[in-house]
């Protein structure tokens, strides 16, 4: 098989062995899945580690919360969530950081507290300015789509061409992150499960995951615990485990190089289980 590197920085990952694990790291009080549970510093820390040592190969640390329905926080409440920590773990952590958020500011001082990622669930639809941020600090960018934004999403999104609307958007916002100057070996795509999307969209597009990898970048999924979970097995968030493992094993199965999962511990066991029958 050949090889696909993803290249952050000092950080150099062969994609082609297996999918990589992202680790979730909210610290929010309003997030769907864990929200409070990790909203102070110490905690936060502690969380992180954990996740390290649960295997994570990336820790993706979240600020402001994009639920559906959730409203944008104040720039100052986002910093004092994500820089402090970012602040007490990067001479701890051997993973790389990723930095969830659209903000300009928040983006230029966690690339310079630590961080090395920025995932932009606006796809650098929002602030271009991120795109040129990413290149100047030799940052990975994850470039997802999103229809709409998280307060409005979720009220009846609907496509007349599910995959190639999502395409068109990845590819403008590759185009946005090359033209700034942004490796292409640091980019990666993220078709944006349950932003903007039906349960039936979210479905269709995890069994068409080589559709949007014709792009040529690296793809990441993210099902960890959401709705439309709960909407197939109408099982209460808690409980989203097991779904939640079957969904990203199957992502994995179509392709998938990362799975973005709260869950760390049990979702790198089920991603080795299923990479040793592959490779069996």
């Amino acid at each position: 098989m050949q090889k696909k590197i993803l290249k952050i920085r000092r950080y150099r990952f062969d994609l082609s062995k297996k999918p990589l694990v992202m680790g979730v790291l909210n610290v929010t009080p309003d997030s769907f899945s864990d929200g409070g549970k990790y909203f102070n510093i110490k905690s936060a820390c502690s969380r992180a580690l954990e996740i390290e040592k649960e295997g994570a190969d990336i820790l993706d640390i979240g600020g402001e919360s994009t639920r559906p329905g959730s409203l944008p926080v104040s720039l100052n409440d986002e910093l004092s969530r994500v820089i402090p920590v970012i602040r007490r773990l990067k001479n701890k952590l051997k993973i790389p950081i990723s930095v969830d958020t659209s903000k300009y500011e928040v983006a230029r001082q966690s690339l310079r507290e630590g961080a090395c990622i920025i995932n932009d669930v606006s796809g650098l639809h929002g602030d271009r300015r991120l795109a040129g941020l990413c290149a100047e600090h030799s940052a990975g960018i994850i470039i997802m789509h999103m229809k709409g934004c998280p307060r409005t999403m979720q009220k009846k999104p609907s496509y007349d061409d599910l995959l190639n609307s999502i395409t068109d958007y990845l590819k403008e916002g590759i185009v946005i992150a090359l033209t700034a100057g942004i490796r292409k070996e640091s980019i990666v795509i993220d078709p944006g499960i349950g932003f903007g999307k039906t349960v039936k969209n979210n479905l269709s597009i995890i069994k068409n995951i080589d559709y949007f990898k014709q792009t040529g970048y690296p793809l990441l999924i993210g099902v960890s615990r959401k709705y439309f979970l709960s909407s197939i097995t109408e099982l209460d968030t808690d409980e989203r485990l097991i779904p939640t493992i079957a969904a990203n094993i199957l992502a994995a199965y179509y392709g998938a190089d990362i799975i973005r999962v709260h869950d760390v511990k049990e979702s790198v066991a089920a991603l080795k289980i299923a990479n040793a029958i592959k490779e069996s």
